[in-house]
């Protein structure tokens, strides 16, 4: 990416940021990649037809590439300095100063679609197009201090629900069909079991691990913060933000007066915990077009998928996943099995395009981008030791409508009503009361 990107400030430093002049640098400088990739598929196209012919053609085709290379690079030099003169037109003009594209919604959208295909980029250049995590109410970051949340949060309650949105996603996503605020699932779990409605935003396109490192670090300042001591605290996630709540966890766990001693219910909706079909076949597609030099130029460019797509290949949770391996490795090194938060009561949520899961369409598509068996997938052991009451699924549902359907309004209602809990957990202790009763009527008989 050019320079210009780079010398934007981070607005994880504080710096305000001109995401409107980024997305003018950015746009340039995919033009200028452009060029070198074509330039790689003609001369791999050239270097088969040249193959063919007798060696006295040698000489012919070292004047073809060297023409061929000459002419690509400089299109890709004129663009870069069209890109420049452009940022510095803008700069010295000011524009785009005053405008957040991430806080509107038509702008948040594009900028979380950017996040979620190169956002690892978008970090490692420190443009102002990447997203730090961040507590959003209308759009807008909220300051983590006691006095910020009670300005933004003036009905604020002991109980916190904090939502994850997933891959190229922000928290406006949540939204999806409903008509206000009111009618969603933190509207809804505010006003019927007074839960406080948290919306966070993140970048997807960091590996999943340090998303989770980041999001568990903002929790922690949340609750510090918090104008009320939090009671309890529940996570709800869909696609990649169940894994995001589950890593997060799961690093802060180990923690000696960690917050996930408040964490009551993780639930996840569409979350391909066991991996998604698509993240596995784009990653099969780049490693097949990687080995003929006509098709490498492609496999290039599915490459730069993030590492967030990546790891949605498997649903890696942990640094040790990643760190020091290669890749693009066709067959993926196994993955470290992460248990399941300890004393939290975890639901999950899966959705098929069928009515009925069972149907072969249903089993093959399942909410088109994640399968049945992976939104309620864990380690044979671990999955044992769920209750079928926490196993839910929604038929006749794609994946983005688990982000606002009637169907689980009412099941997080039940899942998380104290009241529940609570008959759930009379109704457990006097089945275990009667159990030595029944073994001694049968020791009798």
């Amino acid at each position: 990416m050019s320079r210009g990107a780079a010398e934007q400030p981070n607005p994880a430093d504080g710096g305000k940021p001109n995401e409107l002049r980024a997305l003018g640098t950015l746009a340039f400088s995919e033009l200028a990649r452009a060029p070198g990739a074509i330039r790689n598929m003609h001369l791999g196209i050239a270097a088969r037809a040249f193959s063919g012919v007798a060696p006295a053609a040698n000489g012919v085709r070292a004047i073809h590439d060297t023409l061929t290379r000459r002419a690509y690079d400089a299109i890709a030099t004129a663009t870069e300095l069209l890109g420049h003169a452009a940022d510095e037109g803008m700069q010295q003009a000011g524009l785009g100063e005053d405008v957040s594209l991430s806080s509107t919604p038509a702008g948040g959208i594009a900028v979380a679609a950017l996040g979620g295909l190169i956002g690892d980029e978008l970090r490692q250049t420190r443009s102002a197009l990447q997203q730090p995590p961040s507590v959003r109410v209308a759009g807008e970051p909220v300051t983590l201090t006691r006095k910020e949340l009670a300005s933004a949060f003036p009905t604020a309650s002991k109980r916190l629900v904090v939502f994850l949105h997933g891959l190229m996603e922000n928290e406006l996503y949540w939204l999806w069909g409903a008509q206000d605020d009111g009618d969603t699932y933190g509207g809804r779990l505010q006003r019927e079991l007074d839960f406080t409605p948290i919306y966070l935003r993140y970048n997807t396109g960091l590996h999943i691990s340090e998303s989770g490192h980041e999001v568990a670090q903002l929790i922690a300042q949340l609750i510090e913060a918090w104008p009320l001591d939090v009671d309890q605290l529940a996570l709800i996630g869909h696609s990649m933000g169940g894994l995001v709540a589950r890593s997060a966890c799961h690093q802060t766990s180990e923690q000696s007066e960690s917050w996930t001693r408040l964490v009551s219910h993780i639930v996840t909706l569409g979350t391909p915990h066991r991996g998604a079909p698509l993240a596995q076949g784009v990653h099969t597609l780049a490693w097949a077009l990687g080995q003929l030099p006509e098709t490498r130029p492609l496999a290039g460019f599915l490459r730069r998928r993030s590492a967030g797509i990546r790891d949605l290949s498997h649903g890696s949770l942990v640094d040790e996943d990643w760190r020091g391996r290669d890749p693009d490795a066709l067959r993926a090194a196994a993955l470290r099995e992460v248990p399941l938060l300890a004393g939290t009561t975890h639901c999950f949520v899966s959705a098929t395009v069928t009515a009925n899961p069972s149907h072969p369409l249903g089993r093959a598509l399942g909410d088109i981008l994640v399968l049945t068996p992976s939104a309620h997938g864990h380690a044979h052991a671990q999955r044992a030791s769920l209750r079928p009451q926490h196993l839910h699924h929604v038929g006749s549902a794609h994946h983005f409508a688990l982000l606002n359907h009637p169907d689980i309004h009412a099941r997080l209602t039940a899942w998380l009503d104290p009241s529940a809990r609570e008959r759930a957990a009379h109704s457990n202790a006097a089945q275990r009361a009667a159990r030595p009763r029944a073994d001694d009527d049968n020791q009798t008989r």
